[in-house]
């Protein structure tokens, strides 16, 4: 009987992308997936430092998991369980103290060291934790197997790590700094994806438009100059990338969205706040200004962008006119999407120990405020869409026989009633119906 893996992803595309190559890992070595915890040998969970709450959440669902191993024990079963991702980058101590039953934690670096840690745990004679969180001077990409196509939807890293230390966040310390993959190896790996069956890729970085990979002759190059030579692959029918910085946002890179058909007229670009005495604070490269100034390049190189964001509320020191600004910044630019979320302190970054912390109760007040504003600009933008011919990519099937649901352009899901066989296809479908998060339609 083949052995089973289950792997619970938090957070990130990044991390999304991470679990992916760990399932192809496991798979070389003869594993296949379930999506019953109770039926697998080996349970990893990818984890994200981001958020509190996320963090939190990793131990619970370690508790929960500690108790299927014991009850798999008690019929002759083995579980090994391991943590890969952030939360390990930055409390690997923690997870030991808190959770001693787990048999492996591994950095967002370090994992595919996975099999060899394996091998090593098949191989004890008693119960040893195995902690690997090293910054390895060699890219972890140079030892991960060749992926295929999981669907017509496939993200691919180009770039990770930060060296922007924006205050409130962990990035900078969990995955380290800045490193981008160079141009072959990126155009390797597309290809194969859209050999074995994808028509959209997304390319990841935690800061993507800071990539600077070396191309055949040694030569550094650019993001622009990469999705230039992307579009030019046959097969490829969408082409999307993030996260962008501002700061990062030259004018190639806007030209892109001009010249590059295949390219989507979405693009997430955080903001964070709207506040420049905010946006100083969180130590970002941009003040409000700034970002606006390329937002209106960005529409100016396409008509047909529509932009995305995240937003930080109850930042310390944040008062009510910052607060304020913030809302300014979205009554300007009128985002069809966004991420909004409650400042959470972060161990070990200089915004967790500043003075003039926010209160809970301000920061939720001020979060329901951004939020139902976002949400209304959303819900306009949906409705706007009520008779508008759209191509959708369907990835994943419906509750319910016979319903297909998909991606526009913008990146709305949208579903369908369909007799056909629509599924990891690009089918042309008008609008009919619209909510603040999905729309309706039928085929064209």
């Amino acid at each position: 009987m083949l052995k089973k893996y289950f792997i619970k992803t938090f957070g990130c595309q990044m991390n999304v992308y991470d679990s992916s190559r760990i399932a192809d890992m496991l798979k070389k070595e003869g594993y296949e997936e379930t999506a019953k915890q109770q039926e697998a040998d080996i349970v990893i969970f990818n984890t994200c430092h981001i958020r509190e709450k996320a963090a939190e959440k990793l131990f619970s669902d370690l508790g929960r998991a500690h108790i299927i191993e014991q009850e798999r024990a008690e019929s002759g079963k083995r579980t090994i369980i391991g943590v890969v991702g952030c939360v390990v980058q930055a409390q690997d101590d923690q997870i030991m103290k808190r959770a001693p039953f787990v048999d492996f934690a591994v950095g967002p670096l370090m994992y595919h060291k996975i099999t060899e840690i394996l091998q090593q745990i098949n191989h004890r004679k008693e119960h040893e934790n195995f902690v690997l969180t090293d910054f390895p001077a060699i890219s972890k990409f140079d030892f991960l197997p060749e992926n295929k196509s999981q669907g017509a939807c496939s993200y691919l890293a180009i770039q990770e790590g930060c060296n922007n230390f924006c205050t409130y966040c962990v990035v900078p310390y969990t995955r380290g700094a800045e490193y981008s993959r160079p141009v072959k190896d990126v155009l390797t790996e597309a290809k194969r994806l859209l050999a074995t069956g994808t028509l959209e890729i997304n390319v990841l970085g935690q800061n993507v438009n800071s990539y600077h990979g070396e191309d055949e002759n040694g030569k550094e190059r650019d993001l622009a100059y990469l999705l230039n030579r992307l579009a030019e692959l046959d097969g490829l029918k969408r082409l999307r990338y993030t996260t962008s910085y501002p700061a990062d946002m030259n004018d190639d890179l806007i030209a892109c969205h001009k010249n590059l058909r295949v390219l989507m007229p979405y693009l997430h670009l955080p903001v964070q706040s709207g506040s420049d005495r905010i946006l100083k604070a969180m130590n970002r490269r941009h003040n409000s200004a700034d970002y606006l100034k390329i937002i209106e390049k960005l529409y100016k190189a396409n008509p047909d962008l529509r932009m995305s964001s995240d937003f930080i509320v109850g930042f310390p020191g944040e008062t009510d006119e910052d607060f304020t600004a913030t809302l300014d910044v979205v009554n300007q630019v009128k985002y069809i999407q966004a991420f909004s979320f409650k400042y959470s302190r972060r161990p070990g970054t200089p915004a967790a120990v500043m003075e003039n912390q926010v209160e809970e109760k301000v920061k939720k007040e001020r979060l329901e405020i951004l939020q139902n504003l976002l949400f209304d600009y959303q819900e306009k933008f949906n409705k706007s869409c009520i008779g508008q011919t759209m191509p959708v990519l369907f990835e994943q099937k419906g509750r319910h026989k016979g319903q297909l649901i998909g991606r526009t352009p913008y990146m709305q899901n949208l579903h369908i009633e369909t007799k056909r066989d629509n599924m990891n296809k690009i089918v042309d479908v008008v609008v009919t119906e619209a909510t603040t998060n999905s729309l309706s339609g039928r085929e064209v």
